[in-house]
Parts: C-alpha cells; sequence; structure tokens
C-alpha cells in the first residue's frame, strides 16, 4: 500500500479526519458501555439485557463484535445458554469474517486505530469458546462442549502462524484441557478424560507456571489419578502417587460429585500511555525512532510510502505515538472454598486471565509497533506539507492531528480477573453445600450452594463473584 500527500490530498484528510470525530465519537462510545458496564459490575443483568436492547446501532457499527461479546455474556448470567451461544456465535462469525477496508485502512493510517471494526485481543476471542462451552455443558451438550475446547487450541495455533515475529507466548490453554478433562469424565469417557489432564498438567508445569504464575492444581493431579486407576493404568497411578506424593481418591457407591467453577473479579481495562521519539537517523531503507532516556529504539521500513513521502518523514524530528495499556481491577475476595459434611475444599486458581490479558497485550505492541509509528509520522508529514503550501491549512492539519492521535482503548470488560474450580464427591439427592469467600482484609462471607447429585455423574455449577476494586492508578 503506498500513500502520496499533496495539498489537495491534505485538505481531505483533515476534512474526513474531522467529520470522523464529529459523526464518530470516542466519547460517545464509552458514555454508551460505561452504563452497560455499571449494571454488569453490579451484577443487575436485566438492566444490562435492557441497555443493550436499547441501541440497535451498536450491533452495527465498528464496535459491534464488542455489541456480540456483551449480549453474549449477559444472557449467560441470565441463565439463558441458547441465546448466549447465538450471540456468541456472531461474535465468532465477525472476528473469522475481519477484513482490512483500504478505506478504513487508509484513514486509520491518518486518524487513529478505533476508526477501525473492532478486532478483539486473542485471549478475549478465546475466551468466546469457554462461554460457549459452558453453555453447552448447562445443556448437557457434552459433546458441543468438546468441540468448543478442541477449537481454543486450534485458534490459538493459527493466531500465531500469522505473526512472523515477535510471536505470542500464549499459545497454548492449560484450563481448556483441564475443563476437556472434566467433560470427558463426566460423560464416562475416562481414557480421553486422562489423556485431556495429561496435556493439562504438561502446560501448567511448564507454559503457566512461567508466565502466569498458575502451578497445576491439586484437583488436576487427584482427577488425573482418579481416570488412570479407572482406565487400569497401573504403571502411570505409581508414577503420578510417587512425583505428588498423593492417594489415589475413590469414588464411593451411590455417590455423585459437584464440579464447581468460581470467576472472581473482572478483568483489566484498556487506557491509554504515550511516548515521544526522537528521529535518530536514516539508513538503507530504514528510519530510526527512539528515545535515549529509556534506551530504546525501533526502526520503521519506507518501503510502503513513496519517494516524496519518504523526504518528509525524514525531517521529522519528533514524533508522538500512542499506546494502549491494560489496568488492573483488583478483585475484593482473595480466595475461596465450598464446606461440605465437615470438610473444606478450596477453589484452586486454573486461569489468570488477568495476567493473559497483560501478556497478549505486550507480545502484539512488539509486533505492531512499527506500523504504530510510521502512522504517526505519515500524519506529522501530511503537517509538514500543509504548512508549506499553507500556514493556516497546516494549523489546521495539526490541531487534527493532535485531536486524533488516540490509542484504540476498546476492550471486552465484563470478563473474569480469574477462574478456580474444586471437586466434592457427595451422595445422591439434593446436596446443601457452604461457599466461603475471603476478601483482601480477611473477612469472611458464606452463601449457600445447592445441588442435585446422582449417582456416578458430575455436576456443573458456575458462579461469578463480580466484586472489584477501582482501577489501580499506574
Amino acid at each position: 500500500m503506498r500513500f502520496r500527500f499533496s495539498l489537495s490530498r491534505a485538505r481531505q484528510v483533515a476534512l474526513s479526519a474531522g467529520i470522523t470525530l464529529l459523526l464518530s465519537s470516542c466519547a460517545t462510545f464509552y458514555q454508551k458501555t460505561a452504563i452497560l458496564q455499571e449494571k454488569i459490575a453490579a451484577g443487575d443483568f436485566q438492566a444490562a439485557y435492557k441497555e443493550l436492547e436499547k441501541d440497535k446501532k451498536w450491533a452495527e457499527d465498528n464496535h459491534r463484535v464488542l455489541y456480540f461479546m456483551n449480549r453474549g455474556l449477559v444472557h449467560f448470567m441470565l441463565g439463558e445458554h441458547e441465546a448466549s451461544n447465538e450471540y456468541f456465535n456472531k461474535a465468532d462469525y465477525y472476528i473469522e469474517d475481519y477484513s482490512k477496508s483500504f478505506g478504513t485502512e487508509a484513514l486509520a493510517l491518518v486518524t487513529n486505530p478505533m476508526v477501525r471494526p473492532y478486532k478483539p485481543e486473542d485471549f478475549e476471542s478465546i475466551m468466546i469458546h469457554f462461554y460457549k462451552a459452558f453453555n453447552f455443558i448447562a445443556m448437557n451438550d457434552y459433546e458441543s462442549a468438546l468441540v468448543e475446547c478442541r477449537r481454543i487450541d486450534i485458534r490459538l495455533m493459527q493466531f500465531n502462524e500469522k505473526y512472523k515475529e515477535n510471536k505470542s507466548r500464549y499459545t497454548r490453554d492449560a484450563f481448556a484441557h483441564n475443563l476437556m478433562g472434566m467433560i470427558y469424565q463426566a460423560a464416562g469417557d475416562y481414557n480421553n478424560a486422562f489423556i485431556a489432564y495429561r496435556n493439562a498438567l504438561e502446560i501448567y508445569e511448564s507454559d503457566y507456571n512461567e508466565l502466569f504464575g498458575v502451578t497445576p492444581p491439586l484437583q488436576l493431579k487427584l482427577d488425573l489419578l482418579y481416570c488412570a486407576k479407572k482406565v487400569g493404568f497401573n504403571s502411570e497411578v505409581r508414577f503420578y502417587e510417587e512425583k505428588y506424593a498423593l492417594k489415589t481418591p475413590e469414588m464411593k457407591d451411590g455417590q455423585g460429585d459437584l464440579v464447581y467453577i468460581w470467576m472472581n473479579g473482572l478483568g483489566p481495562v484498556k487506557a491509554e500511555w504515550s511516548l515521544n521519539l526522537t528521529n535518530m537517523g536514516y539508513k538503507d531503507g530504514l528510519l530510526l525512532f527512539g528515545s535515549e532516556e529509556l534506551n530504546f529504539s525501533y526502526p520503521i521500513t519506507l518501503s510502503s510510502v513513496s519517494s516524496s513521502t519518504q523526504s518528509q518523514l525524514k525531517d521529522l524530528s519528533v514524533i508522538r505515538v500512542a499506546f494502549p495499556k491494560y489496568v488492573e481491577r483488583p478483585p475484593v475476595y482473595v480466595g475461596a472454598q465450598l464446606n461440605y459434611n465437615g470438610e473444606s475444599h478450596k477453589l484452586e486458581m486454573a486461569e489468570n486471565i488477568n495476567k493473559i490479558a497483560f501478556q497478549s497485550l505486550r507480545d502484539r505492541m512488539l509486533r505492531e509497533i512499527g506500523n504504530n509509528l510510521l502512522r504517526i509520522a505519515t500524519k506529522q508529514a501530511m503537517e509538514y506539507v500543509a504548512r508549506k503550501e499553507n500556514d493556516n491549512l497546516g494549523a489546521i492539519v495539526s490541531i487534527v492531528n493532535a485531536m486524533t492521535e488516540k490509542a484504540d482503548t476498546r476492550n471486552w470488560q465484563s470478563l473474569p480477573y480469574s477462574l478456580y474450580y474444586t471437586r466434592v464427591s457427595m451422595p445422591e439427592g439434593e446436596q446443601v453445600l457452604t461457599l466461603e469467600q475471603q476478601d483482601s482484609f480477611g473477612k469472611l462471607t458464606s452463601e449457600e450452594v445447592k445441588v442435585n447429585i446422582k449417582a456416578g455423574k458430575s455436576a456443573f455449577q458456575i458462579y461469578h463473584q463480580l466484586a472489584s476494586y477501582p482501577m489501580l492508578q499506574p
């Protein structure tokens, strides 16, 4: 893609950018979503549903994927699992069908990425499949739930194959394999459950321990041993019992179990930070911008722009570039357990979505920094051309550049901060447990959990504890 700039082109861009600012205001989008997020954070999902129903245009504009993802989540929290998957399917369709438009990309180059259709972060796309799997589990459609879990690994592989350099470090999802194991075990397929658990264990011990500080849950090791024994893998039973100093759990006659998944808090919110970079010189088709103070430099290739524009870019001394960043929202509760029949069953972390978000954005910024620098340099080269021809027009372009230099801070804000789980074996029939949650000050709160247990079967319950503190200051 090659761009040329002249006085007439600069006039068109300034006008186009101004119209974009007036008709597609970022403030309007965030005002709209702020009300929705308030309802979700308060647990008022009926009000959140009404808020989504109120503005049909959201489903048609550049933020439509966020609309469908939020709509799917709200229906999930309302227990409307078919409707939830309907909207998650729409979000998934637009993510897969995401394609670049020359006009949009050209406008993004001289304004900001917010004018593009929203393309979710890789991990956000993955969370769609988790929610779809949870919906299918609730509908007792285990085979479809397994399909969604398998798609997680496939999508992660597809994402990373597109990246020529600075590939993502989040390439495998341990909880996806763990959940597959739970589903296979619930369906009585202990052989495949053992394989899924073993894969999960390997990913926790390698990737997750290093990247996200999440170690293999004790419950995963116990489930692995249980399934190994059920299919007669005696050598594996001995190996893992010795490795982890554990005894294989027994399932008593007339008992079933509850798999309880506890979603905790709310994930991070995107904000913006900016950086002033100095022109450090041009060599071999590369223009180097950097900061001596931060001991940072980055080359950008000029092969995609015309020779006249290259000359203008080389004349730039300083550019200011805006980047997105995540701001954490710490959860109010730091731990929980299920109490039943005098025994406590600790809920163990299985997925740290907050840390996955930070790592995913960091990896993407490393891949895209060159494009961002070229975008900013191109905008400032336009200003140079305009000023050379006409001071007044140059001033207009300068103002437009300053107003439109924004990072894309859209994100799926209603995701949980982290996922925990445990398994509790109980006799058949209606059972009552106590969920005990501990906040960051050590205060305990309790509430009843009721479940209908069937002998030899697994029941699933998912609970989202939404309480979170305000965003941490950078």
